[in-house]
């Protein structure tokens, strides 16, 4: 772990149009812009990304690892490449498909084809109908061969990747999908989250496109959550203007929850009309109790003396 130096500028970067956000030391590079092209070196070799996010000096900052420096600004020259690199990109793809196709792989979709900026990569990102390990040596050596110039990887995505990366009309009607438009990274999604939210377990309306939980599941669940803590449980027992009764439902966004009372009857309560059953039972037993000063005499609290 190293502590940076007050004069470290830090950068976000990505590689992709809505790609995860990487962090980098920028100070080799002044005047470094939103919108900037840069190279920098990534485990996957040298990449060229784009200045996302600017951050102020990191002095202030926790300490983290030490990030590995921006190297220079892309010249006007592979810019152009870059350019030209992804427009050849489609091609690849269907030719790693109608090889795919070839060689009987069933179940493997190749969802895109990615080439580094100078072209000396060209990445087939893939998915899987199973969650078993399929051997695509023949297809790598055979687009290996078909494109001798560059170095061919195979890269395995998700499910929710393979439909970010194909686009199109949301489960809910919205004319992109949530992942397509502006979602960076995929957070972790639980039944749990619609759950809390009241949401119908039927699979058609909380499984998204890629055949996952919705991401849509995590926008309002903290609200939910927070919500939720100002109102009593299902089951749980409360004094009601109306009398005693049990929470059978609870309204969340209302602050209300639904009470079948001792008659049988039920209706529904704002949380500034309940009163929690134990909580009003235990006073009344407090107050209720004998003084421990009855057996010293001297006390007029009024009480009954104990035994």
């Amino acid at each position: 772990m190293t502590e940076h130096t007050l004069d470290q500028r830090i950068v976000a970067i990505r590689f992709q149009k809505l790609g995860k956000l990487y962090h980098f030391d920028a100070s080799r590079l002044e005047d470094l812009k939103l919108g900037d092209h840069v190279i920098v070196n990534t485990t996957r070799g040298r990449e060229m990304g784009e200045v996302a996010s600017l951050t102020p000096p990191a002095g202030s900052l926790p300490e983290v690892k030490k990030l590995k420096p921006v190297e220079r600004r892309a010249t006007p020259q592979e810019l152009v490449a870059n350019n030209q690199w992804k427009r050849k990109e489609l091609e690849a793809m269907i030719d790693c498909r109608a090889e795919a196709a070839a060689l009987s792989l069933r179940g493997v979709k190749i969802a895109k084809a990615e080439y580094s900026y100078d072209g000396s990569r060209l990445t087939f990102l893939y998915n899987t109908d199973t969650d078993d390990k399929v051997n695509l040596t023949g297809l790598r050596r055979a687009m290996q061969k078909k494109y001798s110039g560059a170095r061919i990887r195979m890269r395995q995505i998700g499910p929710r990747d393979v439909a970010k990366i194909i686009g199109g009309l949301g489960a809910c009607g919205l004319e992109e999908r949530c992942c397509s438009k502006f979602l960076t990274e995929f957070s972790p999604i639980s039944i749990r989250m619609a759950k809390e939210q009241g949401i119908s377990l039927n699979p058609n309306e909380i499984t998204g496109m890629c055949g996952r939980l919705r991401c849509c599941l995590m926008y309002e669940y903290e609200q939910y959550v927070e919500a939720r803590k100002q109102l009593p449980k299902r089951k749980k027992k409360v004094i009601t203007p109306a009398g005693e009764g049990k929470v059978i439902d609870v309204l969340t966004l209302k602050q209300a929850v639904i009470v079948e009372l001792e008659d049988g009857k039920r209706a529904e309560f704002l949380k500034h009309e309940l009163q929690p059953y134990d909580e009003l039972k235990a006073l009344e037993a407090k107050a209720n109790a004998p003084c421990d000063r009855h057996e010293n005499g001297g006390c007029d609290c009024g009480k009954a003396e104990k035994g």
